[in-house]
């Protein structure tokens, strides 16, 4: 095809870059929506020097993740993460991801995740015994409390140690989501050591990250033969002959786990209780199930195929708010998607967010459904129509961790609590490295 046939996505029109660019620092899900909804399955966005390209349909999303995923690289937002993750496995690409890839992989076989049922059993019980302690004494944060408790699943089951003990790496790593946006919307340009508060904020988190991290394998006590994610990283690294280079990829790896363990979970949790208690018969069904399957004891492996509605609920939640809500690519070559051509070095856009409101994918894709998941309707759907762990060699490694977290979390608060929302509040999302609530989540806790 020579250059004048070439077919290019339609482009927003010179009048739309002042909101385009607004969007892109206070409303980044407004500018993927407005985009799609005016332009259809294709675009090219202006966004200040850059040119997005922003595709919306699942062959799409199923030929840049994974039929011709080598074609890409990570691309804005996640490239601008590596002030504060460096190369750990979500930034890293070719032959240093394929390296963390094959170290960390085993610590996510299936015997090993129904090995650890037990330890995501007690952090779910303590949550609860948490937020019962709570009860009628005004409203508590759910983002906070589904943050310490992802944090302490991912102590317990990778890091073998309790990192509820370390109580700053929450707002250590909200500093860093900040910093990874403004660097995005700045392009790098300005220096990390302008003082500027997101930049002054974000140095002390970097700082604090790294003074977690030095303390976790100072601590490390783990015998050669232990298979835990901090035991596998450090003995990977042993065979760095460089001191500085063995404790840079340790820092940059453990920092990534750290963030990567407990964000996306804590996320879909928090919209979770929010939907539940803006659905009142999804809450009843949850109740009825729990109660049922797991009577007065905790959960266990073995419950997770038995909690149906519970792991429906959970999916549904992220359909609406998928935490991984942009999967940014750069094309390292030409290439042409759904007949429009990418030139090289173009950033490229795939949005779960958009492509899960598709309605041609979901019937009143705006609806919390939970049926929409039901076993008997799963095959139904195109398989990149939902893509809540990317997709692709890329695909979220710790996808079956996280989903028992939340399926064990969900059922055991529902069985025992009942969470509100104060009067006429509404949460809003936030899209940073995660799909956030913004502002918090505060909800009322109510013994059953």
């Amino acid at each position: 095809m020579t250059r004048t046939d070439r077919r290019h996505p339609p482009r927003t029109p010179p009048s739309a870059i002042p909101g385009m660019l607004r969007d892109l620092l206070t409303d980044r899900l407004a500018m993927m929506s407005t985009a799609v909804e005016r332009h259809g399955d294709a675009v090219r966005m202006a966004a200040g020097p850059k040119t997005l390209y922003l595709f919306n349909h699942p062959d799409h999303a199923k030929h840049v993740l994974a039929e011709n995923h080598g074609n890409y690289h990570k691309g804005i937002g996640q490239v601008h993460a590596k002030r504060a993750l460096g190369d750990g496995l979500l930034t890293s690409e070719d032959g240093l991801w394929r390296a963390q890839r094959r170290t960390i992989r085993p610590v996510f076989q299936q015997r090993r995740i129904a090995a650890q049922a037990d330890a995501v059993a007690k952090e779910a019980v303590a949550l609860a015994d948490r937020l019962r302690a709570r009860a009628g004494r005004g409203t508590v944060d759910l983002v906070e409390e589904a943050t310490s408790l992802t944090l302490g699943v991912l102590g317990r089951t990778l890091l073998d140690t309790d990192l509820h003990a370390f109580d700053t790496i929450g707002a250590a790593f909200e500093a860093v989501q900040d910093q990874a946006m403004f660097d995005m919307v700045t392009l790098n340009s300005l220096p990390v050591w302008l003082p500027f508060r997101t930049q002054t904020r974000f140095r002390r988190a970097r700082a604090e990250l790294e003074r977690i991290v030095r303390r976790l394998v100072r601590e490390h006590t783990a015998d050669g033969d232990a298979d835990d994610a901090l035991s596998r990283v450090l003995a990977d690294a042993a065979s760095e002959t460089d001191p500085r280079l063995r404790s840079r990829r340790v820092r940059d790896e453990l920092v990534t786990l750290l963030l990567a363990g407990h964000e996306t979970t804590a996320s879909t949790l928090s919209w979770a209780f929010y939907l539940v208690d803006r659905n009142p018969g999804t809450a009843e069904r949850l109740r009825e199930e729990a109660v049922r399957v797991l009577g007065d004891r905790a959960p266990t492996h073995e419950d997770l195929h038995r909690l149906t509605f519970t792991t429906m609920v959970v999916q549904e939640t992220m359909r609406l708010y998928p935490a991984v809500w942009i999967l940014p690519r750069v094309a390292l070559a030409d290439d042409e998607v759904g007949g429009y051509h990418v030139p090289a070095g173009s950033d490229v856009l795939i949005c779960p967010y958009t492509l899960h409101r598709r309605a041609d994918s979901w019937s009143d894709p705006e609806r919390f459904d939970p049926e929409r998941f039901a076993p008997d309707r799963r095959d139904d759907r195109h398989r990149y129509a939902y893509i809540p762990f990317g997709a692709g060699p890329r695909v979220c490694v710790g996808s079956n961790l996280g989903m028992m977290e939340a399926v064990f979390v969900l059922a055991v608060i529902a069985r025992d609590l009942r969470l509100t929302l104060p009067p006429g509040h509404r949460a809003f999302p936030e899209a940073m490295l995660s799909l956030r609530v913004r502002g918090g989540l505060p909800m009322h806790v109510h013994e059953v």
